[in-house]
């Protein structure tokens, strides 16, 4: 009796099994169809699939082609020289500033109506004090004691424009034999042109003494004219007419700035990558590549440093014909490297940028057809680009016409 009980439970178990795959078998077997009408529609429809590469090309017509003139140049490799922008300050050169004194005391009056002031331009030879000399025994004392140190400073003036001219000659000699520098008649040249200047001085307040003394011993002691002795602008003024001065004082100081100088602080380790010998680009510190810019040639100065910043000052003579440049002034400084580097270069001119800032050129692959490539600009060389990335050398891309190539792709303009 048990055993057909147990005979029966496992017949049961396994009728069970079996239907529970058949019922499994089926449903595999027997997946709902659905028609397209009951797919989902898509968010969006594409009329035409556009490579990536047709993006950027332009193709123009003759019409157009003709009408914007375009310049091809190809991509060039060839050695150029880096350079780096560093901060500098205009300067007074040195013997650029004469300060007038008073050859003898004497009464101030003002040779004109006008009254000069701080600022103000003047030209060389023009009158801007008269001094009445005072005629009294000490006067004459201290104009007999002016006279005399007048006299030495003359001679002493002239043997220092001799010592100077010597060794002018020297350097230039043995520069021109090979073992001189360019630095030194450079220098030489500077202590020439400072002791010239100081003759100068010298002389001009000889004559003006020589004068006093004749009139003195006359008996007709006339006014003394005291003229500018130089072209330039009164940048100080330190007495006026109605004053009484005595021997020395200071009257006026008068500085040229038809040239300047530009002091450069230059970090010590950036030195000997420093080309010193080479003229620098002189400009606005937010000048833009292409914006115009003044060459400023070095010039052997007073060696000076700063040792809280660690740098070394290097002078550099800019011209300045319309006094556009003020001491004092900061500005951008552009100074050669000693190195020299082969780099990809094209023309500033071809290189456009994007709304992102990315820079591309156009490069010509067939007859009016112009693709728009990726560069990378590393820096700007005068006219060129310097390109990290960039076309293969040799390819010809768009110089002029590469904005209105731009515009027209991007469709600012047709």
């Amino acid at each position: 009796m048990k055993l057909l009980q147990k005979i029966a439970t496992l017949l049961l178990t396994l009728s069970i099994a079996a239907a529970v795959g058949a019922g499994a078998w089926w449903l595999a077997t027997n997946k709902p169809v659905t028609s397209k009408a009951d797919k989902a529609a898509p968010a969006a429809t594409v009329a035409r699939v556009v490579r990536e590469d047709e993006l950027n090309t332009v193709k123009l017509t003759a019409e157009g082609a003709k009408r914007l003139g375009l310049s091809l140049v190809p991509v060039e490799r060839k050695p150029v020289r880096r350079v780096r922008m560093y901060g500098g300050e205009v300067a007074i050169p040195v013997g650029r500033s004469i300060l007038v004194a008073a050859p003898i005391g004497g009464l101030l009056k003002a040779p004109v109506a006008e009254v000069y002031r701080v600022g103000q331009a003047v030209k060389a030879g023009q009158p801007i004090l008269q001094l009445l000399p005072l005629l009294t025994p000490d006067g004459r004392a201290s104009l007999s004691t002016a006279q005399t140190e007048a006299d030495g400073q003359g001679g002493s003036a002239k043997t220092q424009v001799d010592i100077t001219r010597t060794a002018l000659d020297r350097t230039r000699r043995l520069l021109r034999e090979g073992v001189g520098s360019q630095k030194l008649v450079d220098e030489a040249q500077a202590a020439q042109e400072l002791a010239l200047k100081g003759l100068e001085s010298a002389s001009a307040r000889q004559k003006v003494l020589a004068k006093i003394v004749g009139d003195i011993e006359s008996g007709t002691a006339s006014p003394i004219q005291i003229s500018a002795p130089r072209e330039g602008i009164l940048r100080a003024v330190s007495a006026l007419p109605g004053q009484t001065v005595h021997s020395g004082a200071p009257l006026f100081e008068i500085v040229d700035l038809s040239t300047v100088w530009v002091r450069v602080p230059l970090p010590v380790g950036d030195i000997e990558e420093i080309d010193r010998g080479e003229p620098a680009r002189v400009g606005r510190l937010s000048a833009l590549p292409g914006s115009p810019m003044l060459t400023a040639t070095p010039v052997a100065a007073p060696p000076s440093a700063n040792p809280l910043s660690s740098t070394i000052d290097m002078y550099y003579e800019a011209p300045n014909p319309n006094r556009s440049l003020t001491p004092g002034q900061r500005l951008g400084v552009t100074i050669p490297l000693t190195d020299a580097r082969e780099s990809l270069t094209v023309p500033w001119s071809a290189v456009v940028f994007d709304v992102n800032g990315g820079t591309w050129v156009y490069e010509e692959v067939g007859e009016r057809v112009y693709i728009r490539r990726r560069v990378v600009v590393r820096h700007t060389a005068g006219p060129d680009a310097v390109l990290a990335s960039g076309p293969a050398v040799g390819a010809s891309i768009v110089a002029l016409g590469a904005q209105e190539l731009f515009g027209a792709e991007t469709g600012f303009i047709k």
